[in-house]
């Protein structure tokens, strides 16, 4: 009896290990640069990990207006923000944190904020989910305009 429990034991082991092989796998977008590599977060604390919290503090420089396309965006993913600008001069930003699994997303193209870790896509304007598993929008985030900064309010 003894023995059977080792190989129980034993098989349960193997098939652990399988799994964290498996789960090495997951976001691997099959290419990306390592500054487009998904970062995952602790789903909602917006946090990369149990004891991270680095949240951009209010007035942060966060680019230059020239530096946001018209029709696209930018990602800080440093301060879990992305910023937008759907029409010439209208500038918006939202949390970097998809809502689906807590990935930040990374990259803004064709209109669209995408997460690389599961394919959800936002609309530049209000962020409203366009494509994927995303349950709801990307929260709001505050902004000002000074000149030629844009700032977190």
């Amino acid at each position: 009896m003894d023995t059977r429990r080792r190989t129980v034991l034993a098989a349960g082991a193997a098939g652990a290990a399988a799994l964290v092989a498996g789960c090495s796998e997951y976001g691997d977008d099959g290419g990306a640069t390592a500054s487009e590599q998904p970062t995952p977060t602790t789903p909602g604390t917006g946090t990369s990990g149990p004891a991270e919290s680095s949240v951009a503090p209010a007035g942060e420089e966060l680019a230059k207006t020239s530096e946001i396309p018209v029709g696209g965006g930018k990602v800080f993913a440093e301060q879990k923000v992305v910023v937008t600008q759907p029409a010439a001069g209208d500038f918006k930003a939202f949390s970097a944190i998809c809502t689906h699994a807590g990935c930040t997303v990374n990259k803004v193209a064709d209109g669209t904020i995408d997460c690389p870790c599961h394919g959800s896509k936002y609309a530049i304007a209000d962020a409203a989910v366009v494509g994927g598993p995303a349950p709801r929008p990307l929260p709001p985030k505050q902004i000002t305009i000074a000149g030629d900064t844009i700032q977190l309010a």
